[in-house]
């Protein structure tokens, strides 16, 4: 079985497509989903001192051996009123957060658009 752990909103729209695009892109069997409102700002901020969400990385690490760790952001979002770019820098903070916090296993930014449709977030920063 091969795992990934995606780290998203909690907003509904936004899990297909992203489960679908990480199964399809990398070979995917199963996606761990861990949710929070806003989840952007909490992993592009002070994320070391949030032990629960950091625990439920973990768990998915240690139980599932995921190839990698997805952190996304979306369109739309109702608990961060940010628009598009400062999401898209959020996403790129965030990856940066989380490789230091679990340095060996890639880390992914993917941003889910107006259409629903999944980007990789690469910013030239």
């Amino acid at each position: 079985m091969v795992f990934a752990t995606c780290l998203n909103c909690i907003d509904g729209r936004t899990q297909l497509p992203l489960i679908n695009w990480i199964k399809n892109t990398y070979n995917i069997e199963y996606v761990d989903l861990i949710t929070e409102p806003a989840m952007l700002e909490l992993l592009a901020n002070d994320i070391k001192n949030n032990h629960a969400l950091i625990s439920k990385v973990k768990l998915s690490l240690e139980k599932h051996k995921p190839k990698l760790i997805i952190v996304a952001g979306h369109y739309d979002c109702a608990a961060c009123t940010k628009n598009n770019l400062d999401h898209k820098k959020d996403i790129n903070r965030a990856v940066e957060n989380i490789m230091q916090l679990f340095p060996g296993i890639p880390v992914c930014g993917l941003w889910v658009n107006e259409q629903w449709r999944v980007e990789e977030v690469v910013l030239p920063w």
